[in-house]
């Protein structure tokens, strides 16, 4: 394997969606900012604790200013 190939592999898939999600906020666009929120928080929580699990970490700044930014994309709507 490449390293390319070996780096790619690393990144994780909430990050290309964050990516994707920053993009769709940026273009005002909160049908898709929702549904890769969503996307997001699969990604995120996958393989973690079961039905009752609770999350307890700090999200990184990033995601918190793209939830921001969803949160006014979402009063804008009303």
């Amino acid at each position: 394997m490449t390293m390319d190939a070996y780096e790619r592999q690393r990144i994780r898939l909430s990050d290309r969606i964050l990516s994707a999600l920053e993009v769709a906020l940026e273009q005002d666009d909160l049908k898709i900012s929702e549904a890769l929120t969503k996307a997001l928080e699969m990604a995120m929580t996958r393989n973690s604790g079961g039905g009752e699990f609770i999350e307890r970490r700090e999200y990184p700044p990033e995601i918190e200013r793209a939830m921001t930014k969803l949160s006014e994309l979402r009063k804008e709507a009303i």
